[in-house]
């Protein structure tokens, strides 16, 4: 398709036709992007569109291979992200870096601190232009507190004070609601609306359209590494938008297929923990998606952390199909049939400096060795038949996991566990920061095993996922179940409901 027209007037950033290739892999290869002063662009796209690479371009990491890259008219060439901030670029990341000794203040000005004619750091005046800067942005922040212990959302907004006290004209904000919560959001997106009133150029990344269409003038979408289309974001739908970005119809997002429910396998009786949660009980049955929601903070991946034993609980039990499970024991979980897909895959799922092969195997390992040695080609032999089935888009086994899509990283870590054949799978927010199309897959993967007879409790933060996948909803509201409806009841004013209010309705 064609790149977008010029307007009339310069934008203040625009790539066009920019490529970018890494050896043999093409990670851009038309890249084109208009950014206007007094607008929120956005740009969508599925894991592995090349969004990535082109945000890291106008940074200054990478370096184009070819194409154009023009700052209010002038042709550019960042060699650095010095180079690209001291052009006015700033971009605010979904996990910002602070120093955590340092406070709000030192943290907005380091390396630029004010001084006084004594050529001493002047304090006094740092601090007042951050007191400033806080009141511009209208929010209230500490400007004397250390960094260590910050939200995430609270890191962004020192990030997004920081390129002001710059006098970024562009600001890139990566996936910046991921990791937050509903007030959060909003606040978040209260402080980018003035700046877009201030006259300048924002670009918002995100897979939730929700937040695209509520926040964003115009759209743009990438596939494959190429640009497919721009719009305003009042002339098009999500069905467009989706149908563009993995270029066929995703007739359904949520493929439930009926099942047989089973009996019970997994027993949770009067968990608690104080402070944390308290008298949790529940059962899951074969077959069955048991949906566990609630709002950001109710307890939810607490529970199924300790669950697993990963997190301690002072009382209650844990038992599958009859069998206690013993507390803080995940190696007593595993060898029981339970597996348990973490919330943050970097983190918590995957060893992003080990291979592919290396990470899908990695809770079987003991299977797979002989008189204690595990050769290459065992384990590459028990990859390739997981990597094959979640169909992981990697160009050979022993490429690094961090290097994967979040999309592909995710499979990689339901690879993993699915490899010990579990009779129950616990999965926290299978489909958070992955692009339509790989959600897509997902459900359909847990659907499959559920329609196996596999039991399945998947926590998730998005409500029309767990309208569309579960059999029946828990949901949690300060550490305890306020409500349990089965699926044919379950919306999304029903589970809001439960989740904002205190009297328990449990059916």
């Amino acid at each position: 398709m064609s790149i977008p027209p010029p307007g009339s007037d310069s934008p203040a950033l625009e790539l066009r036709e920019v490529a970018k290739s890494f050896g043999a892999v093409v990670a851009l290869s038309s890249g084109s992007l208009a950014l206007r002063k007094n607008s929120i662009h956005a740009l969508v796209g599925e894991n592995g569109a090349g969004k990535s690479t082109l945000v890291k371009i106008i940074a200054g990491l990478y370096q184009r291979d070819s194409g154009d890259l023009l700052l209010e008219g002038d042709s550019v060439d960042f060699k650095s992200t010095a180079e690209s901030k001291g052009a006015g670029i700033a971009v605010i990341y979904q996990e910002p870096t602070l120093f955590p000794d340092l406070s709000v203040t030192e943290n907005i000005f380091m390396g630029r601190q004010p001084t006084n004619r004594f050529g001493r750091i002047d304090r006094k005046a740092m601090r007042a232009e951050a007191v400033g800067l806080f009141e511009r942005l209208g929010v209230r922040i500490d400007p004397d507190r250390p960094a260590e212990g910050l939200s995430i959302a609270d890191q962004q907004i020192i990030e997004i004070a920081k390129a002001i006290s710059l006098d970024a004209k562009v600001l890139v904000m990566d996936e910046p609601t991921a990791a937050l919560s509903g007030v959060e959001v909003d606040r978040l997106f209260a402080v980018a609306r003035s700046l877009r009133d201030e006259g300048r150029a924002l670009l918002f990344i995100s897979h939730r359209f929700d937040e695209v269409f509520d926040l964003c003038d115009t759209i743009t979408v990438m596939r494959d590494g190429a640009y497919i289309s721009t719009d305003p974001t009042t002339a098009v739908t999500v069905d467009e938008i989706v149908r563009r970005m993995v270029g066929r119809d995703v007739t359904e997002l949520f493929p439930k297929q009926e099942t047989t429910i089973g009996p019970t396998v997994l027993e949770v009786r009067g968990l608690t923990q104080p402070g944390v949660f308290h008298d949790i009980s529940f059962d899951l049955h074969s077959g069955e998606i048991l949906g566990l929601a609630g709002l950001v903070g109710a307890g939810r991946s607490e529970v199924v952390r300790a669950v697993f034993g990963v997190d301690r609980y002072q009382s209650g039990s844990v038992s599958i199909k009859g069998r206690p499970v013993p507390p803080n024991s995940p190696t007593a979980a595993m060898n029981l049939g339970i597996a348990l897909v973490p919330e943050d895959r970097r983190k918590q799922g995957l060893v992003l400096e080990s291979s592919v092969a290396r990470n899908t195997t990695m809770a079987i390992r003991r299977q797979l060795s002989k008189l204690g040695i595990l050769t290459s080609g065992a384990e590459n032999g028990s990859a390739r038949i997981w990597d094959s089935r979640l169909e992981v888009k990697t160009n050979a086994l022993d490429t690094e996991a961090g290097t994967l899509s979040g999309g592909n990283q995710q499979k990689v870590v339901l690879a993993k566990w699915l490899a010990t054949n579990p009779t129950v799978l616990i999965i926290d927010e299978p489909t958070r920061g992955i692009d339509v199309g790989t959600k897509s897959e997902v459900h359909r993967l847990l659907s499959e095993l559920a329609g196996q007879g596999m039991a399945i409790l998947m926590i998730s933060s998005e409500l029309p996922e767990v309208l569309g996948m579960a059999d029946r909803v828990l949901v949690m509201r300060e550490g305890r179940i306020t409500a349990e409806i089965p699926r044919e009841d379950a919306t999304a004013e029903s589970v809001m409901f439960a989740a904002t209010h205190a009297e328990e309705h449990v059916s």
